[in-house]
């Protein structure tokens, strides 16, 4: 068993798990609820799909619907029987004994009737020094592993669960090793300055000198001549590219390596690649940030295996300011290796982290995955996938339209899909795109009518920091919108007035909590939309990242100045989206000189009240400090008296 079991969408009558192992497994799955008797359910084909990528791993997508419902509100023990050669059946505290807390003969889930208790976050980064969020979220659970009215309703990852953009020398290092004894499939490159997955492996430049070979770099010439004019334009817009994923294989040993500590004891031997001396104190500096990860990933395999884990992308998943702007899209798309590595980043995003959220809208894309990945056991050449069958999956990808879901909970969970269904400026291709179309931003409104509270997910924060905000709309004017990461729910006019106007509309919820990431840094907002008829509330919560952090000193002086700029009674706010808002922080209890935000890798958690409004906000510092709450503002701090009387009630 090389990663997994993880636990994805869970509900009384379907579970939906994802692992990877060495060989296609004959599975049992057992469910003890309660401490009741077993029961047992052999997953046959229909319920246990499986997608062979390499010689020696097969992704098993497990979508077990079950003849009687689970209880809901207990503390249920399950286990995965793996039958071997000579009869017997082995359980994961066999094969994974890493995953079971002290005392436990297995792991076990909790199904929760209400979406009450929520863990979130974003942005994991292996080789940043900080510690695993995750890892500190294992640590929780394992306080109230036995209770299961305090264990969460689900993890939420918000964006950036992988970086295929950022990579470490000493993980791709691993991943190459990995590919090798796995036997991941190899493909060819159309565009590149090499014809295939093996001569990019062995490439001088594959190490930290990756952009060299990527679309558009100067040393690129005769390809930049080829494809544009000779002119260089930006693709891969990331400072750190050096060791950007290029391949299917690539990615899908980042995502074993990212998930499990199994893939690294196969590759513990693994040695360095012949460096230049700069880039050799680089490598030793991230190693010693990796053998950090590496040290906390059994934890964050063990929470993963114990908490339904729902996930939504973000660029990093697949390539720095993917999707940005329509130029970025049209220069993208329009060429065949750029294309391949997003494509690859995506098929590898699909298995890995789509289907499980939304298992019924895959079906036939996995059917199409199964034909491609058959024609690496079967071509020639050492297991290289056929060409046309990849770039014709890529296509399909590329035009797919349901990553986003809803959670039929208590109250409604709603996972937006900021990335691929973009509203694009027409008139300026250049200036970010909307982060959601006028289209999905109509299902989206359709999604809230008639509810009474909902919870949002959207990776990047609908109300974020203002003053950053006003910094990537004066680089976007300046043309460096790429530069700055110009994206934002207020980067475009279209989609900021329509997401305002859904939230004041009368069939659509009163109370709203908006989850989010991407920013590196954590803050809690108490959002009034005035309006006419009603005063609508949102709760934009955030938390960034589980392992990434801001530059300290630069996010210190971008949280004072903002204090001073935007202050809830600055008059700059009346010329902003937010002229119609009042909008009051919620303050860390730890801070340091009045800040709003506060920088540390961690854990978000939030709990609800039957109204769906926060209880609680609190991030849980990965580093060992005491966990941050944010306080609910006093009412008198609110703009306006209907605030005030509204605060006051809660």
């Amino acid at each position: 068993m090389l990663a997994g079991p993880i636990l994805r969408r869970l509900e009384p009558g379907r579970l939906v798990l994802w692992l990877v192992g060495s060989a296609p497994l004959d599975l049992t799955l057992v469910l003890a609820p309660g401490g009741a008797a077993p029961r047992r359910l052999a997953l046959d084909a229909r319920s246990c799909r499986v997608v062979r990528v390499g010689r020696h791993a097969c992704l098993h997508l497990i979508d077990a619907v079950l003849p009687e419902p689970l209880p809901q509100d207990t503390v249920i023990e399950y286990d995965l029987l793996v039958a071997q050669d000579d009869g017997k059946e082995a359980g994961i505290a066999h094969w994974a004994p890493h995953l079971l807390h002290a005392g436990a003969a297995r792991p076990n889930l909790v199904l929760r009737s209400r979406s009450d208790n929520i863990l979130f976050g974003s942005c994991r980064k292996p080789h940043h020094p900080a510690r695993d969020g995750l890892a500190r979220a294992d640590a929780l659970l394992a306080e109230h592993i036995a209770q299961a009215e305090e264990r969460p309703a689900m993890l939420m990852l918000c964006g950036d669960q992988v970086y295929a953009d950022d990579v470490a020398g000493p993980m791709l290092a691993a991943i190459h090793a990995l590919i090798e004894r796995l036997g991941l499939y190899g493909e060819s490159l159309d565009g590149a300055v090499v014809a295939d997955s093996e001569a990019l492996y062995r490439h001088p430049a594959g190490y930290y000198r990756r952009e060299e070979l990527l679309p558009a770099a100067r040393s690129n010439d005769a390809l930049r001549d080829r494809f544009f004019g000779g002119s260089e334009k930006p693709i891969f817009t990331t400072a750190n590219a050096h060791n950007h994923l290029v391949t299917l294989a690539e990615v899908m040993a980042m995502y074993l390596l990212a998930w499990s500590p199994v893939p690294w004891a196969l590759v513990a031997d693994a040695p360095a690649p012949p460096l230049m001396p700069r880039h050799a104190q680089r490598w030793r500096r991230e190693s010693r940030d990796m053998a950090g990860f590496c040290h906390d990933l059994p934890r964050a395999a063990r929470l993963l295996a114990h908490v339904q884990t729902l996930m939504i992308f973000d660029d990093h998943d697949i390539t720095d300011d993917w999707n940005l702007s329509a130029k970025w899209e049209s220069t993208v798309y329009g060429h065949p290796f750029a294309r391949r590595i997003v494509g690859n980043a995506l098929i590898a995003y699909m298995l890995c982290q789509g289907w499980g959220n939304r298992p019924d809208v895959f079906d036939t894309i996995l059917d199409d995955t199964a034909a491609l990945v058959s024609t690496g056991d079967a071509g020639d050449a050492g297991g290289r996938l056929d060409a046309a069958l990849q770039d014709a999956l890529v296509k399909r990808l590329l035009s797919f339209r349901q990553w986003d879901f809803v959670l039929p909970t208590t109250p409604t969970i709603i996972v937006l899909d900021t990335r691929t269904r973009r509203w694009r400026n027409r008139r300026r291709p250049g200036h970010p795109s909307g982060l959601m179309d006028w289209e999905s931003l109509t299902e989206l409104q359709h999604a809230l009518l008639d509810e009474t509270a909902a919870v949002i997910v959207s990776p990047t924060p609908m109300f974020g920091v203002k003053l950053i905000e006003v910094v990537q709309r004066v680089a976007t004017f300046a043309g460096l919108a790429l530069t700055v990461d110009a994206e934002n729910w207020m980067a475009h006019r279209g989609a900021a007035s329509s997401i305002l106007n859904i939230v004041r509309h009368s069939r659509t919820p009163g109370n709203y909590v908006v989850l989010s990431g991407d920013v590196h840094y954590s803050f809690a907002y108490d959002v009034e939309v005035r309006d006419a008829d009603r005063m609508p509330h949102v709760w934009q919560i955030t938390s960034s990242g589980i392992k990434n952090e801001f530059p300290r000193r630069l996010l210190e002086w971008f949280d004072r100045l903002n204090r001073w700029l935007y202050s809830p009674r600055s008059p700059l706010n009346w010329f902003t989206q937010r002229r119609d808002l009042a909008l009051t922080p919620h303050l860390p209890d730890t801070r340091r000189h009045g800040e709003r935000v506060w920088n540390g890798a961690g854990i978000g958690q939030v709990w609800l009240d039957p109204q769906g409004r926060p209880l609680r906000i609190v991030q849980h510092n990965a580093d060992g400090r005491p966990s941050t709450r944010f306080l609910a503002p006093e009412p008198a701090a609110t703009l306006g008296a209907a605030a005030g009387r509204n605060m006051a009630k809660h």
